[in-house]
């Protein structure tokens, strides 16, 4: 079993930077992937990043790619989501999700571990 908790959260002005983390809790194999997906109200809950624990390989949705950087320390088993150039759409609650078994990242059927989620606004 395995436990996420993300922090990082709060609210900041449009063009502001954030850092989100992922603690991790429990047993992680090779394997896994580690993701992050944001649900803004009434929305689907969508794929941000994600990055494979062996090896570092990323994926971006299209809408992040270059504002967004998603990385992990293996040692301290944290994941980070390093949001810069904030923008009100931006604004969800941001979740932290890991896979057992390689797959496609971008999907939320992927991942079998979610965390509470923690909140970000952008004001304008």
């Amino acid at each position: 079993q395995v436990q996420l908790a993300e922090s990082g959260g709060g609210m900041v002005q449009a063009g502001g930077s954030l850092s989100l983390s992922c603690a991790v809790s429990g047993r992680i194999v090779s394997t896994y992937t580690m993701g992050w997906f944001r649900q803004a109200p009434g929305n689907e809950r969508d794929f941000v990043a994600a990055i494979r624990w062996n090896g570092g390989d990323t994926f971006y949705a299209p809408s992040v790619k270059g504002q967004f950087t998603i990385s992990r320390d293996t040692a301290k088993k944290t994941v980070y989501l390093q949001m810069s150039s904030l923008k009100p759409e931006d604004t969800a609650k941001y979740y932290c999700a890991a896979a057992q078994e390689v797959g496609r990242p971008q999907l939320r059927f992927t991942y079998d571990y979610w965390g509470q989620g923690t909140r970000v606004t952008v004001s304008s």
